[in-house]
């Protein structure tokens, strides 16, 4: 088994709408701001490759769909699909991929599942693979609150549905990627946002999506502007950590753009943290 951490097209937004009500004094010195207030974050995509050759993609990043007014508006760095071009680096073309797991719809973190804005005619990148999404949040991505509708990519939800390899997973979380990946779900940021679970010898590791942006948000208290239901977001994260913590795990992070993994940790006042560690050295580990 493999595991290699994707770097997908990087994006700059406002550091008040990613830190919510903890003021600039606080996160300023965790993520320092541009001229506009805007902090650098990466999307981040996790993939797997299994013994029996399986080739499984954990989200894909905003990637490059958007036309230059809404990429400068949403302050996406690069033109061209980065995610696309690493994945070919890595030796796993979006051609070879097998399955995409997608957290939620929300587009910073599907938006790479789309050919890039000027390539002919939007279409999907992985044409081989089966696109793993909640079933409770395809509902959500299709019939979005006003407040969230901004968020979702009315053309990707279209071409999954139309694809033949979509995939909804039940609240039950039963796929056919048990038992090395299982699922869970969450529903503080976005209802029904899908967390997977990879079973490694080490313990867990887990891609947390926007449950936990990156390192800083493993700190309880601290939320995000763009999560719904900010209080159950906490109540959540908590449970996760105290697994994580009691069973030597580790979170995937898709926003981090420093550091794509990290071991929870718990100090004598309660207080979590992750450490950075290297994916190599989660697997094969004992």
């Amino acid at each position: 088994m493999k595991l290699h951490a994707i770097d997908g097209n990087t994006q700059r937004l406002d550091g008040g709408a990613m830190y919510g009500n903890a003021p600039r004094a606080v996160w300023q010195s965790w993520s320092p701001p541009d001229e506009k207030n805007r902090i650098l974050l990466a999307c981040r995509a996790l993939l797997l490759e299994t013994d029996d050759g399986k080739r499984i993609l954990f989200e894909t990043g905003i990637g490059a769909f958007f036309d230059p007014k809404m990429k400068e508006r949403f302050g996406v760095v690069e033109s061209e699909h980065v995610l696309a071009k690493n994945l070919v680096a890595a030796g796993a073309p979006p051609e070879s991929i097998d399955a995409v797991v997608l957290s939620h719809l929300h587009f910073d973190h599907a938006g790479g599942c789309l050919s890039a804005y000027g390539d002919g005619e939007t279409r999907l990148m992985f044409p081989k693979a089966r696109y793993y999404v909640g079933k409770s949040h395809w509902d959500r991505a299709r019939r979005p609150h006003s407040r969230d509708r901004a968020s979702f990519i009315p053309t990707l939800n279209q071409l999954l549905e139309h694809s033949g390899g979509l995939v909804l997973i039940n609240d039950d979380g039963a796929s056919d990627l048990a038992p090395l990946v299982t699922f869970t779900f969450s529903n503080g940021h976005t209802p029904g946002l899908m967390l997977s679970t990879i079973h490694l010898p080490s313990g867990p590791l887990v891609f947390v999506a926007d449950l936990i942006p990156g390192i800083p948000w493993v700190h309880i208290p601290i939320t995000m502007g763009y999560d719904r239901f900010p209080e159950l977001l906490i109540d959540e994260k908590g449970v996760l950590l105290e697994e994580l913590e009691r069973d030597h795990g580790a979170i995937f992070f898709t926003h981090d753009p420093k550091d794509a993994c990290g071991a929870v940790r718990r100090d004598s006042t309660g207080k979590y943290s992750a450490t950075p560690v290297a994916l190599e050295s989660l697997v094969g580990a004992g």
